[in-house]
């Protein structure tokens, strides 16, 4: 069995959504860490300040893994053995409540509820009083402490959770409206389009204020894990002074106010109350232009900037049709009153898409609440004598 070999150098993982890897590695990039794209994330060698400070500030990453056993297991007696040779009192704390989430392909053993329950014999006689519950794929939510497992081709990769929450859930997104984005995605938005902070921004169809929010954030240089707790915190041989420190640093360097203008408005008012409310949560209220009306009533601005939209998708029957005039009403305004602007569109439907009249190219595919979408950005052709819509 393989086992982490020092407690200095970790082989470390930060999963991502489908088609948001080249971003992730793009900001781990931006830290100092050397990472390797693969399938559903991005993979490095580091120490525990890289795992800390991806934690801190990856605005794109579903949640940080540390590797901490890998064997080749074809029976259940040797994954029980293995199992005991686990480090387990580094990562979990008497009482704790623990997880396994549990994944087998091609492999000898295949009964994922099996493989949890043997792990988990094994840590409970490591460790006295800890409670060992049931893993969920889509419980993101969770604040036990996560054992990822996959067995492959009869290898066992075995890694500790380093988040606890997904790394989504900021923490200022408590007020939703209609059909709700998560941070990651609105944040790969704003990353993939080339925005940085330095040019304004709109978001004429804000709905909870996902995408204006992030843009703040990015806008002001505040770290999106400033204000939450992580796993890795209540591991026994936490760091917390190296933690302190790092978020005394990203607090430092954070900028008072966002050096450019950004506008989230939506037809809803309760879309735009939701915007407020969550915009006072993350500290950027003051940033954030939020006002209540509809996309044709958008004001003309001089260029450059980026209008950034995440529109209804009419993925239900009878929604496309309605929807055809919002995409070519959406395309008429920009045209006649953001020329040079880029704009960025999250679309599930080429059909709609087609209808803003706008020259958009495909940056990257992904998933947004179930639904395969893709990320279409392109600049505001100047349409000679074009009028108000």
């Amino acid at each position: 069995m393989k086992t982490t070999p020092a407690p200095d150098q970790r082989s470390a993982f930060a999963v991502t959504a489908p088609g948001l890897e080249p971003l992730c590695n793009v900001e781990l990039r931006a830290l100092g860490i050397r990472g390797r794209v693969e399938e559903g994330g991005v993979s490095w060698r580091g120490d525990m300040p890289s795992v800390m400070r991806a934690n801190l500030w990856l605005r794109t990453a579903t949640r940080v893994l540390v590797r901490v056993a890998e064997f080749r297991a074809k029976a259940f007696f040797e994954l029980e053995l293995n199992a005991k040779k686990i480090p387990w009192t580094r990562y979990v704390a008497p009482g704790s409540h623990v997880e396994f989430r549990v994944t087998a392909k091609k492999s000898k053993l295949y009964h994922t509820g099996a493989i949890a329950q043997r792990l988990g014999d094994a840590l409970s006689a490591a460790i006295p009083g800890v409670q060992i519950g049931k893993g969920s794929e889509d419980d993101d939510a969770t604040d036990a402490q996560l054992f990822v497992v996959r067995f492959a081709h009869d290898v066992a990769t075995i890694s500790v959770d380093t988040s606890g929450r997904a790394l989504h859930m900021r923490g200022y997104r408590q007020q939703l409206a209609k059909a709700p984005m998560r941070e990651t995605l609105a944040a790969a938005m704003l990353l993939a389009a080339g925005w940085d902070g330095t040019m304004p921004l709109t978001d004429p169809m804000c709905g909870s204020g996902t995408i204006a929010i992030e843009a703040a954030m990015i806008a002001r240089r505040m770290a999106p894990g400033r204000d939450r707790l992580f796993a890795f915190l209540n591991w026994p041989l936490a760091d917390r002074s190296g933690w302190d420190e790092l978020v005394r640093r990203a607090r430092k360097a954070e900028l008072p106010n966002s050096p450019v203008k950004i506008e989230a408005s939506d037809r809803d008012e309760g879309a735009v109350a939701a915007t407020r409310a969550n915009a006072e949560r993350a500290g950027v209220a003051a940033d954030i232009d939020a006002i209540a009306q509809t996309v044709t009533r958008m004001t003309a601005a001089n260029a450059p900037g980026l209008v950034a939209v995440n529109p209804p998708y009419g993925v239900r029957v009878g929604e496309r049709d309605p929807l055809r005039n919002l995409y070519a009403q959406f395309g008429n305004v920009l045209r006649a009153r953001r020329q040079g602007w880029n704009v960025a569109i999250l679309s599930a439907d080429r059909m709609l898409e087609a209808q803003t009249g706008l020259p958009l190219q495909e940056r990257l595919t992904t998933r947004n609440g179930g639904i395969a979408v893709r990320l279409l950005v392109g600049a505001v052709p100047a349409i000679r004598g074009a009028a108000d819509a």
